[in-house]
């Protein structure tokens, strides 16, 4: 059934590119392949925790593939960044199955539903959802988009101050069913992190149900 609904999202979404005219980032993301990416995995501290970062979101390259993805739901931009995650992810759970059985879960940063309607979907649920298979069958890990909920609408991140970002996204998440949470090994992804305090603050409800949790985000800003 999810492969199913999958490939209706895919149809649809060729449907609206043939019939309305691409933005100009979307139709230059569409002649690049994941190889075209400059990629730059980089371990930051931020706010106490450590997030990993695929690429520099300065990089022409990057800033069309992430708005492509956020502002215009392009499914080529999604099917290119799955192709960087999974590369990425590939070489983690493999590091972490040598010492560790935990379950591995794949969790989206949620959007609140009134800006989920308002949009039309979740730009990292599009990307995990065009992930190979085994990211989504439970051979190497399981989407698990219900685990985290956001609770509480906020304000956009992108003109708030440093302060004014961690308050902001303080207290605004909740975990779903948390007894499916316990023991697992989470991976919890964002688009684009500035200070880190979205991705922070999402992974502490994570935490305190009994996962570990890794941060990542496919850009840095």
């Amino acid at each position: 059934m999810t492969r199913l609904i999958d490939l209706i999202r895919q149809s649809f979404g060729s449907i609206v590119d043939a019939v309305m005219p691409l933005r100009a980032r979307s139709a230059r993301t569409r002649e690049r392949k994941a190889e075209d990416i400059p990629l730059t995995p980089t371990e930051h501290e931020l706010l106490g925790a450590n997030i990993t970062t695929l690429a520099d979101y300065r990089r022409s390259e990057v800033q069309d593939l992430i708005r492509s993805l956020k502002y215009d739901g392009s499914r080529h931009a999604a099917t290119i960044a799955a192709d960087v995650l999974a590369d990425f992810l590939r070489e983690e759970i493999a590091s972490r199955r040598l010492f560790s059985t935990k379950k591995i879960l794949l969790v989206p940063i949620p959007l609140h539903k009134a800006r989920e309607r308002e949009r039309g979907f979740n730009q990292i649920e599009l990307v995990l959802r065009s992930l190979p298979a085994e990211f989504k069958n439970g051979d190497l890990a399981t989407i698990a988009p219900a685990s985290l909920l956001r609770t509480r609408a906020t304000s956009a991140q992108t003109k708030l101050s440093r302060m004014e970002r961690i308050k902001n996204v303080a207290g605004a998440f909740e975990c779903g069913d948390a007894t499916l949470l316990r023991g697992s090994h989470i991976f919890l992804i964002d688009d684009v992190t500035t200070t880190g305090a979205t991705l922070l603050h999402a992974g502490k409800p994570l935490q305190k149900a009994g996962a570990e949790v890794s941060l990542i985000a496919l850009a840095r800003a």
